[in-house]
């Protein structure tokens, strides 16, 4: 089962740490905040949107990636180890 460990939430900024085991499923859910992912590990994500469309996400330690608020998703560890970022999401 998926986890998330929140480190930090002090209504400007809300961290979290997201395990996902193999063959896990975070499911589908909304940001409602603009958010930067720091990967932990090297790997592979699959993000399924609303609409039933893929994508692939190459995950690769400490290389940040950033997205809007607002997209519906749904992130999915197909592989064969343990996936794990941290979320950062700007509240204010």
């Amino acid at each position: 089962m998926p986890t998330g460990e929140t480190q930090i939430d002090n209504g400007i900024f809300r961290v979290t740490k997201w395990t996902i085991p193999p063959g896990e499923v975070l499911p589908m859910h909304v940001h409602e905040y603009p958010y930067v992912v720091v990967p932990l590990v090297d790997d592979t994500m699959h993000a399924t949107t609303a609409d039933g469309s893929e994508l692939t996400v190459e995950l690769r330690i400490g290389q940040s990636y950033a997205r809007p608020a607002g997209i519906e998703h749904s992130i999915a560890n197909h592989g064969t180890a343990t996936i794990s970022f941290i979320e950062t999401e700007t509240l204010a």
